[in-house]
């Protein structure tokens, strides 16, 4: 396969992560989560029930949690997009294995196999562990890591935003990849956020309650990662303190997060030299101001499942831009996180 169609794949399968993300956002969001208490089906069937027969059939399997057809075409639908994916994933790893001699790059596009199995685990914790917090958080991260190793892919194989580097820029490249770790960790700890509801435990901006700007926070239970199995956490279980220290982190963590990136992407601006560079630049902080902006709407208009779902997309677009800009510090050709892969390619072709 040509690196430009290899690039192109590599870009549908990030535009259809970024979808699963964005679905997976609403589906939990919307309290459906839970749609389908089984997995891989939906009260044991491949579709959510509809008809009455089935609707009786799966009631009496699940007198628990009796279906609401709406949750569980909301949850199914999230697994076949899910699903879709992962089958693009391994077509993209076989077409990678297929043309190891003509460079196409197998390290990358085997980890996402991996990845994308890890995912499917997670997906059927989510269901059998009954929305554990910690599971979800790590279902979400997973789907944003292959997210953006699925857009490093296409970055790199595409070769785009090839211009030399000025110096300046070059400079900055480890405070380029510090803050890429600082927008993980706040992307964590938005997760830890949703997942135990407490996106309104601070319902006052910039105050958090009631003129209070530090009220009680119990941050040893809104961070425990060990949870009871068994518990239902559909809506959440941690009581007003613990859901308290866990908005407040998010908070603090946006802010030091908007502080950072807004002041590297200035220097970045000031210091760019062509004009697709300043772009770049400009792009990073428009994600930020965007992404801080829906995180400030969410709690002044109470959390409408609009701007929630849009927050979570804000995040990954958030991402992408940094990774953008980071692979534009790396042009092809230049010594970068892929060099040693580029370098020992050259040298088997030398010795055959």
């Amino acid at each position: 396969m040509k690196r430009s169609r290899f690039a192109a794949l590599a870009a549908l399968a990030a535009i259809l992560a970024l979808a699963v993300i964005m679905l997976g956002a609403y589906v939990r969001l919307s309290h459906a989560g839970l749609g389908c208490p089984d997995w891989p089906g939906c009260y044991g069937r491949l579709a959510a029930p509809s008809h009455p027969e089935a609707l009786a059939e799966a009631n009496a399997a699940f007198p628990e949690r009796p279906v609401h057809t709406a949750k569980a075409w909301k949850e199914m639908v999230h697994r076949y997009l899910a699903s879709g994916l992962g089958l693009i994933i391994l077509i993209l790893a076989g077409f990678a294995w297929a043309g190891r001699r003509a460079g196409l790059p197998v390290v990358l596009p085997t980890l996402l196999v991996g990845l994308v199995v890890f995912q499917g685990l997670l997906g059927m914790w989510t269901v059998t562990l009954l929305v554990n917090p910690t599971i979800v958080t790590l279902h979400l991260a997973g789907g944003l890591a292959t997210l953006a190793l699925l857009w490093w892919l296409t970055l790199r194989q595409g070769r785009f935003f090839s211009a030399v580097v000025p110096p300046e820029w070059v400079a900055l490249r480890p405070w380029a990849w510090l803050g890429l770790g600082l927008v993980c960790v706040q992307i964590l700890l938005g997760g830890w956020t949703s997942t135990h509801y407490a996106a309104l435990a601070c319902p006052d901006f910039p105050s958090c309650q009631g003129g209070e700007w530090w009220p009680r926070a119990d941050f040893a239970a809104g961070f425990s990662l060990l949870r009871p199995v068994g518990v239902d956490y559909e809506g959440g279980v941690l009581d007003g303190p613990a859901r308290t220290a866990i908005h407040l982190t998010h908070r603090v963590g946006a802010l030091i997060v908007f502080l950072y990136l807004g002041s590297l992407a200035l220097l970045l601006l000031r210091r760019a030299r062509h004009p697709v560079q300043r772009h770049l630049a400009q792009a990073l902080i428009l994600a930020l101001v965007v992404q801080v902006g829906l995180g400030i709407a969410n709690i002044v208009t109470k959390l409408p499942l609009d701007l929630a779902v849009a927050h979570n997309g804000g995040a990954a677009l958030l991402l992408l831009s940094l990774l953008t800009l980071i692979h534009a510090l790396y042009p092809a050709g230049e010594s970068g996180p892929d060099q040693g892969h580029r370098d020992r390619l050259v040298r088997a072709r030398g010795a055959s």
